[in-house]
C-alpha cells in the first residue's frame, strides 16, 4: 500500500476501485498507536490496534451487551462479594501456551500495582483477593458489592497477558496476546502487519492478515480508498466521512459513540481554581455552535453521562445554553472583570477535529474577554502532558463507558488513578461515585448518577461539549463489519472479502 497525500481536487475525482485480495485486508488510519502495553495506554489509536491482539475476560458487542472473551462464563455469589470466571479451555496465547487462571491473576495483580500506571486501575480496587482453585477457574474476592466491575473488565485495558511476560518485563515491547491476530511486524507511524492466529479460540478469521498503513491525514485515507489502495479505513473527521457515500464503490459504517469531547480545566492551577471563573467559561461556551463548526453537526450536545442507559437531556444542567452576560458577571465575581490570558492544548490527529474545536472555543471566550493561546502538539507529547496535568486547559476526546462508575471513578474519586489529571475532587463527587459502585438497584443508580452529573456541571472542573459518531469506510467486497458505540474494530474478525 502506498502512503501519499492528495490535493483537494484529487479527492473530488472518482477512481475505480481495484479488486480485493482474498487473503489480505488492507487497512488504513491516520494516527498510529503510541505504545504496546495494553494496561497503560489510553490513546484511541493504540486501543484500536491492541484490541485485535489482546483479549479481556469479557467484551462488549455492538449492542453494548457482555460477551465471552477469555472467559466462557461468569457469575456473582449470592452476596455479591465474589465474582467467578470459568476460562475457555481452548484459549491460548500466541506463543502456544494455554491461558490459565495464573495468567489472569498475574494480569490483575499488575494492573492493581500502582507502579504499573495502569490506566483503568481504579475500576478494580474493590478486589482484595484473587483465588485460582484450578487452571480454568478464577475468583475475585471483593471488599463490597461492586455492580459495575464486570462491565469494567470488558476493555483491552484489562487484557489478560502471560504471567511469563510480566515476569520477563516484555509487555511494553512484545505482543503476546490471545486475540485473533498476532503482530508480525511494525514500523511505528508507518505500517504494521497482523497475521490471523490459527489457534484463536474464538473461531477462524476469513482472511490471512491485516496490512495496516498509517497515512499522513484523513484526506489521504479517502484517496487511498478511492484508488483501491486501502480496503478499509478508520475515519475520524466528519467532513471526510460525509464524502464516503458520494464515492462510487465505497460505503460508510457509523454509530453514535460513547466518547465525548470536553474542555478540561486544570482546577488546581490559577486561575482555574476559582469556581466562578470556571463557571464563567462554561457559560461563555456555545456547545452546539462548536459541534456545528467542528463536526458539521455530526453528533449531540451532552452532559457528562453518555451511556444510553444513563444519558438525559442536558438542557437542565448549569449554563448549557450560552449566556455571555452571566459569564461576564462570574468573571467579575472571580476578580477578572477585564478577562485573563490562558493556554489550551490539543493533539494533532486525535481527533483531527481538535484544532477546529480549540479555534471555536478561542473565538467564543474572546467575546467575554478571555484570551486563549492554542498549543497544538503531537499525540505522544500531548498524552505525556495530559497525564502530568501540565496544562491550563485541554481539548480532549475521552473514552466513554457503559457504566458511569467505570467511566469516571478514575477521575472523580479520591483514590482514582487519574485524579491527578482531573485535579478537582470534593466530598459530593467522591461519595456519589462510591454509592453508585455499591448500589445494585438500577432505578436508584440512575438517581445517584443524575445527581453526580448535575454536581459536576455546577462545579465545572471540565466543560463537557458533545459526543460524535464513529466512522469506518470500506470498498465493495468487504462485508460483515458492524460499527460499535465503543469505536472498537474487533468486528473485523467477522469480515469477509470477495474473491
Amino acid at each position: 500500500m502506498t502512503t501519499f497525500k492528495t490535493t483537494a481536487l484529487a479527492l473530488l475525482t472518482t477512481a475505480m476501485v481495484t479488486p480485493l485480495s482474498a487473503q489480505t485486508l488492507d487497512l488504513a488510519w491516520s494516527q498510529d498507536a503510541t505504545g504496546l502495553d495494553p494496561h497503560t495506554q489510553p490513546g484511541f489509536a493504540t486501543i484500536r490496534l491492541l484490541e485485535l491482539m489482546y483479549e479481556p475476560l469479557v467484551r462488549l458487542d455492538a449492542n453494548l451487551e457482555l460477551q465471552p472473551a477469555v472467559a466462557e462464563s461468569w457469575a456473582f455469589s449470592d452476596d455479591g462479594l465474589q465474582l467467578t470466571f470459568q476460562l475457555d479451555p481452548d484459549a491460548m496465547f500466541h506463543d502456544g501456551t494455554p491461558v490459565t487462571s495464573a495468567d489472569v491473576a498475574a494480569s490483575f495483580t499488575r494492573i492493581l500495582d500502582e507502579e504499573t500506571g495502569a490506566i483503568a486501575r481504579a475500576n478494580y480496587t474493590s478486589i482484595i483477593e484473587i483465588q485460582t482453585p484450578d487452571d480454568h477457574t478464577v475468583t475475585f474476592v471483593l471488599d463490597g458489592a461492586d455492580a459495575p466491575i464486570l462491565n469494567g473488565m470488558a476493555s483491552v485495558n484489562a487484557a489478560v497477558v502471560p504471567a511469563s511476560a510480566i515476569e520477563a518485563g516484555t509487555i511494553a515491547t512484545e505482543v503476546v496476546g490471545s486475540g485473533p491476530f498476532t503482530l508480525e511486524s511494525r514500523t511505528p507511524n508507518a505500517s504494521a502487519n497482523l497475521v490471523a492466529f490459527d489457534g484463536w479460540h474464538g473461531g477462524d478469521v476469513a482472511y490471512d492478515n491485516i496490512a495496516i498503513s498509517v497515512l499522513p491525514d484523513e484526506t489521504a485515507l479517502l484517496a487511498a480508498l478511492r484508488a483501491g489502495q486501502a480496503d478499509f479505513a478508520l475515519i475520524n473527521d466528519p467532513l471526510v466521512a460525509t464524502l464516503i457515500p458520494q464515492s462510487p464503490g465505497l460505503s460508510l459504517n457509523t454509530a453514535p459513540t460513547l466518547s465525548y469531547y470536553v474542555l478540561q480545566l486544570n482546577a488546581a492551577r490559577e486561575p482555574m481554581d476559582s469556581l466562578p471563573l470556571r463557571q464563567a467559561i462554561s457559560c461563555a461556551i456555545d456547545r452546539q455552535d462548536i459541534l456545528d463548526a467542528a463536526l458539521l453537526g455530526e453528533g449531540e450536545v451532552t452532559g457528562p453521562l453518555t451511556s444510553p442507559a444513563y444519558r438525559t437531556d442536558p438542557s437542565g444542567l448549569f449554563c448549557y445554553e450560552q449566556d455571555q452576560d452571566r459569564a461576564r458577571e462570574l468573571l467579575a465575581e472571580a476578580g477578572y472583570a477585564d478577562g485573563f490570558t490562558a493556554t489550551v492544548m490539543a493533539a494533532t490527529g486525535e481527533p483531527p477535529t481538535a484544532s477546529s474545536v480549540a479555534q471555536v472555543i478561542q473565538s467564543q471566550l474572546a467575546e467575554v474577554g478571555i484570551e486563549l493561546e492554542i498549543e497544538m502538539q503531537e499525540l505522544s507529547v500531548y498524552i505525556d502532558r495530559w497525564l502530568a496535568a501540565d496544562f491550563d486547559m485541554a481539548v480532549a476526546l475521552n473514552g466513554g463507558r457503559v457504566d458511569p462508575y467505570t467511566m469516571y471513578n478514575r477521575y472523580w474519586t479520591r483514590d482514582g488513578n487519574l485524579q491527578g489529571v482531573a485535579n478537582y475532587i470534593d466530598d459530593t463527587l467522591d461519595s456519589l461515585m462510591n454509592e453508585g459502585r455499591t448500589e445494585t438497584d438500577p432505578a436508584r443508580r440512575s438517581e445517584i448518577f443524575a445527581e453526580f452529573e448535575g454536581h459536576l456541571a455546577d462545579m465545572s472542573p471540565w466543560v463537557w461539549l458533545f459526543t460524535g459518531n464513529t466512522y469506518t469506510a470500506q470498498v465493495e467486497g468487504v462485508s460483515g463489519f458492524e460499527a460499535s458505540p465503543t469505536g472498537s474494530l474487533f468486528g473485523l474478525v467477522d469480515v469477509t472479502l470477495a474473491e
